[in-house]
């Protein structure tokens, strides 16, 4: 019988922590990632920053393609103003060749990324409880590098055809976030390709 228990217990913490995940107000994980360009990038370094615009995406996925471009102008308009992109590939190599540090590498010099590109060898992804390529966890600076979590989901309401997007989740969040409220909507569902992984 206490085996019983035991065995159902060890099963529920489990589950519990394979499908840890953060929501908006969470505080933010810290992680340590090798960038494209061989440097080690920490969310500790952007202490300075007033938060983060922290996008999983990877290089096959059509819907990262789609959103490549607005993602890079993402950085490009509000890094500015203190809030940058980091963006991160989840994608197990073995599962999706595409996805190497070689073909990521590729793809930044390419494209000509603007932020860092960085490899998720330690299952941060995880952590934050992505699960689509792209999906977006903005981060909030509460006090010198002590991120919260304030909006999780799509960048907007249009993933293939950009000229029929009519809400921009990602910017309204930011500017609600300047004018001092909290973001509405703070979740919506990413739409992406999954995340490829061996487990």
């Amino acid at each position: 019988m206490h085996k019983r228990i035991f065995t159902s217990i060890a099963a529920t913490l489990l589950f519990v922590s394979m499908s840890a995940q953060v929501s908006p107000g969470d505080n933010a994980i810290d992680f340590t990632l090798q960038n494209v360009d061989g440097a080690s990038v920490s969310l500790s370094d952007y202490a300075d920053a007033k938060g983060v615009i922290l996008v999983f995406t990877c290089n096959p996925c059509p819907f990262s393609k789609a959103y490549e471009q607005r993602i890079i102008r993402l950085h490009k308009t509000f890094s500015k103003i203190g809030y940058p992109v980091i963006a991160i590939n989840p994608n197990d190599t073995g599962v999706s060749p595409d996805d190497s540090m070689d073909e990521m590498k590729k793809r930044a010099s390419e494209k000509n990324y603007p932020f860092p590109y960085l490899k998720d060898e330690s299952g941060i992804y995880k952590k934050y409880g992505a699960t689509r390529t792209p999906h977006v966890f903005l981060l909030q600076n509460r006090d010198r590098g002590k991120f919260s979590v304030a909006y999780i989901g799509a960048i907007d309401n249009n993933a293939m055809d950009e000229k029929a997007v009519t809400e921009k989740y990602v910017e309204n969040a930011i500017r609600a976030l300047e004018s001092g409220t909290k973001p509405a909507p703070s979740t919506v569902k990413a739409i992406g390709c999954t995340i490829k992984t061996r487990s």
